[in-house]
């Protein structure tokens, strides 16, 4: 079956790649530029009725109107999106901290990375939290 990722970034040559090499892998990726349109999206107000439930979500921390962190929070005051598992890229010498106080983030990847890197995590997120 294949898997859902919602990536969320700014960086457009980055999730252009990230994209497409993950789309090589048999996963597709569903986009958003900041945690504003991640929400749209997982509300279903970007033109679906019903949007497809990501089944892993890999997000930035900084980025134009709604960091990473706030859309987290967010997210985990759900109880539909509550138990989605969650990938945060951040840059080095970032607090991880910050994110422990809203739970349930399984997994933090330093940029830069290989992509191959990210897949692996990604594998590994979706096989702990029993979403594989």
């Amino acid at each position: 079956m294949t898997k859902i990722v919602l990536l969320v970034d700014d960086e457009t040559d980055l999730v252009t790649l990230l994209k497409f090499i993950l789309g090589k892998y048999g996963m597709e990726v569903i986009t958003a530029s900041n945690g504003r349109e991640a929400l749209t999206y997982l509300n279903g107000e970007i033109g679906k009725a019903v949007p497809r439930i990501p089944d892993i979500i890999v997000t930035d921390v900084m980025m134009p109107e709604m960091d990473g962190y706030t859309m987290v929070t967010r997210i985990r005051e759900e109880d539909e999106f509550r138990a989605i598992p969650i990938i945060v890229m951040t840059a080095k010498g970032q607090t991880r901290d910050l994110f422990m106080s809203v739970s349930n983030v399984p997994a933090f990847i330093e940029k830069p990375f290989e992509p191959r890197t990210l897949k692996a995590k990604i594998d590994e997120v979706l096989k702990i939290t029993g979403t594989n």
